[in-house]
């Protein structure tokens, strides 16, 4: 018989080190870099001035950097509940038995998670247009053109409005993560319970979530770890406007970075935009975890 070579520990630590390294070097040098520039006045030229913690101290006073930020927080409820939750909803639909063909829904059901957000952006744009955009033809279609709107300069609507896109482009990428999730489960155990009479909500309550509440914990971590850093969708559909009405973090540090060259203020609004989502994601996680604690 063949004996087993067992690696050297030297070896396996140089395989180890250039995607390690790699790694280091394309994440953590970034923020490295954006955190020491943030202590300068930098107008991105070769002259930086040493200011200290003054772009911290106006970080904190920055009314539309927490406007931003409040937005950010809406994005991830709203995110949340129709990325997550109707992804659970429809993968239930998918698995039943009255559904053919269920290869074909989860091909189309993933297929906009594929196309890339600034296409999505051009795409919902003209559906939200006010000349040629779906919602206003129908509108006219069933004789309310009284209710036409420039959708996307109404200042009540518009993040509802760029929320819509994100959640129609990431349900299928959740729904591919729980399905996943649901097929692990013994199906012996859905045909005892429906031997017992539970109906489709029952077991879904009762049965599904508690046996997939990791993975729904897993889905849901992403969805605040993806909408903390929104940026691409809202920048093509409306560049955070009307006004700052739909401003979020990421363009707001982009807009002062490169709009307005003040890389020294935009490095500190990349740490404060690090630093919160870290304190969004673990607070998050830590309520997820007593919630599901409870429950057990």
């Amino acid at each position: 018989m063949l004996k087993t070579i067992k690696p050297k520990g030297w070896v396996v630590a140089l395989y180890l080190f250039v995607p390690v390294a790699l790694f280091v070097f394309t994440v953590f040098m970034p923020l490295i870099t954006a955190f020491v520039y943030s202590f300068f006045e930098w107008k991105g030229g070769p002259k930086k001035t040493f200011i200290g913690i003054d772009n911290y101290v106006m970080l904190i006073t920055d009314k539309t950097f927490w406007e931003a930020f409040w937005h950010n927080i809406y994005l991830v409820v709203v995110c949340i509940i129709g990325q997550v939750g109707i992804a659970f909803v429809l993968v239930l639909m998918i698995n039943s038995k009255l559904v053919k063909f269920k290869g074909v829904h989860r091909t189309f059901g993933f297929f906009p998670s594929t196309i890339a957000a600034v296409c999505i952006g051009l795409i919902w744009n003209m559906i939200y247009h006010y000349q040629y955009g779906i919602i206003n033809w129908f509108l006219k279609l069933i004789g309310k053109p009284d209710l036409c709107k420039v959708w996307l300069n109404e200042p009540s609507l518009v993040m509802l409005l760029v929320s819509i896109p994100l959640i129609w482009q990431y349900i299928g990428y959740y729904m591919v993560i729980i399905m996943s999730a649901i097929a692990s489960i013994d199906t012996e155990i859905f045909e005892s319970a429906e031997i017992d009479g539970a109906n489709g909500f029952q077991r879904a309550i009762y049965i599904v979530l508690p046996l997939i509440k990791n993975t729904m914990i897993v889905c849901m971590t992403l969805c605040i770890a993806g909408n903390m850093k929104a940026f691409d969708n809202i920048y093509v559909m409306t560049a955070g406007g009307p006004g700052t009405s739909s401003m979020v973090m990421a363009m707001y540090g982009y807009q002062i970075s490169f709009n307005q060259s003040n890389m020294g203020y935009g490095s500190c609004i990349s740490v404060g935009i690090f630093v919160l989502s870290l304190l969004v994601i673990g607070g998050s996680q830590r309520i997820l975890n007593c919630f599901t604690k409870e429950k057990d």
